[in-house]
């Protein structure tokens, strides 16, 4: 039994963090993964675990951070951290995102309607064309979506056919040749949707994984019809605008999400445990992605794993989630990563606006 379950209330709080923002340069930024960490925490046990990793590491650095613990002279304070029966275990949840999925997601959404698609052309996509190819086509549509806009207003709109024609053209016949062919003729979604970018202030860009997220984390701790109510780090994009959208999705997704409340981290003992198991789990996942895995790091993270998360590569996933058998336990192609991004804003979320 939790502390939570103890007192048997019916809401539950959840302390949040987040790390690997890039805003929304999601193909060229600094990070491949974004992680967004829940933990539920009374304040004190927290507190305890926080001066435990302090006493344990003796850093003489004011706040810590994710990288102490993941130094290898740390070690075992990281796997202390993250054991079976230590002090998160169960009582800790990430939801991770890979953002070159997210993008391919989202432009799927907004030219081909959603549904299986997007998990269909990232699959097939990095497949059929090679890393070239392909990172060329995740650049250009990175830029279709995103709301900043550096060059000539249309250049976003026609960069992006430009290159889907020339893939049209070089892979006729292949498995990719049909999904090319719908994105060609869906210019018209394109156009409306950069119109709509450039008339107006956007309150929720459609590349940006955070909102999202919080609605995933929101979606795992409400299981079971409790309401949820969230401590989250102070920071910009959480306007009280988009909080105010946050609430309303979840509302809608039959979600219990209730207070949001936005605290500074370092006066939250909570949020900086969230904190730490961010930082931690988007530098294993992205080891992971990337074929350098720590078999024991992989391991002790998996537990932590939102089945929920934005996630498109399979290999990588049936090790962050996987069954122990090479399985992923709801992973990519079933009913569970992938599926989160069904919450995420469409891309006709701020024509309301």
């Amino acid at each position: 039994m939790t502390w939570n379950d103890a007192f048997g209330s019916g809401v539950v709080e959840i302390a949040c963090d987040e790390s690997g923002s890039d805003g929304e340069n999601l193909t060229g930024g600094n990070t491949d993964v974004f992680a967004h960490a829940g933990v539920r925490l009374p304040m004190d046990s927290a507190a305890a675990y926080v001066q435990e990793i302090r006493d344990r590491i003796r850093s003489p650095a004011e706040e810590y951070k994710a990288n102490h613990l993941l130094r290898e002279k740390h070690r075992a304070v990281l796997e202390w951290l993250l054991a079976p029966g230590g002090p998160i275990h169960w009582d800790a949840k990430v939801h991770l995102t890979e953002k070159t999925f997210f993008v391919v997601d989202r432009v799927a959404d907004l030219l081909l309607g959603g549904g299986r698609e997007g998990l269909a052309l990232f699959r097939e996509g990095r497949r059929v064309l090679g890393e070239e190819r392909w990172r060329d086509f995740l650049q250009a549509a990175n830029r279709l979506l995103r709301i900043r806009n550096d060059g000539e207003a249309g250049e976003p709109v026609d960069g992006f056919f430009r290159t889907v024609e020339a893939l049209r053209r070089a892979y006729p016949g292949t498995d990719l040749a049909g999904i090319l062919e719908r994105l060609a003729a869906a210019r018209p979604r394109a156009d409306a949707y950069r119109a709509r970018v450039l008339s107006g202030p956007v309150l929720v860009p459609v590349l940006n994984p955070l909102l999202p997220a919080i609605v995933g984390t929101a979606a795992y701790w409400s299981a079971g019809g409790r309401t949820v109510e969230l401590t989250h780090d102070r920071q910009n994009m959480l306007t009280p605008e988009r909080i105010a959208w946050i609430q309303e999705t979840a509302r809608r997704a039959g979600v219990g999400l209730g207070e949001v409340r936005l605290v500074h981290s370092r006066l939250d003992a909570r949020v900086q445990v969230a904190d730490y198991l961010a930082g931690i789990a988007r530098k294993i996942a992205s080891d992971v992605l990337n074929r350098r895995a720590d078999p024991e790091l992989t391991a002790l993270l998996r537990p932590y794993v939102d089945p929920a998360s934005a996630w498109g590569d399979e290999s990588s996933w049936a090790l962050l989630a996987g069954d122990g058998s090479g399985n992923a336990g709801g992973g990519p192609g079933a009913e569970g990563a992938g599926k989160t991004t069904r919450a995420v804003p469409s891309s006709d979320i701020n024509s309301a606006v």
